[in-house]
């Protein structure tokens, strides 16, 4: 059984790392957004739009797949086997 302190002490790291990664991300967006402006700008052919189309197909795609195959392994992630589970 944990004690008061010692929650606490994680809840309190939980959150700084949260803020942490919040703020960094925010700062990321912030610092990209002139560059993806100019790139967007510059995109005469949609290539850009385009590729993230692709990539969000991709993702939901990947991600619905990896929610319907959801099998418990004992090795899990760590398997040499795990790309190859889709043929079972």
């Amino acid at each position: 059984m944990q004690t008061l302190a010692v929650d606490i002490a994680f809840t309190f790291v939980d959150d700084a790392t949260a803020l942490v990664t919040g703020l960094g991300r925010a700062l990321l967006r912030f610092a990209m957004t002139p560059i993806d402006r100019i790139a967007n700008a510059c995109d005469i052919a949609g290539v850009l739009a385009e590729r993230r189309a692709t990539f969000r197909m991709w993702r939901a795609s990947r991600a619905r797949a990896r929610h319907d195959g959801r099998r418990f392994s004992l090795l899990g992630r760590f398997s040499p086997f795990r790309h190859l589970a889709h043929l079972t």
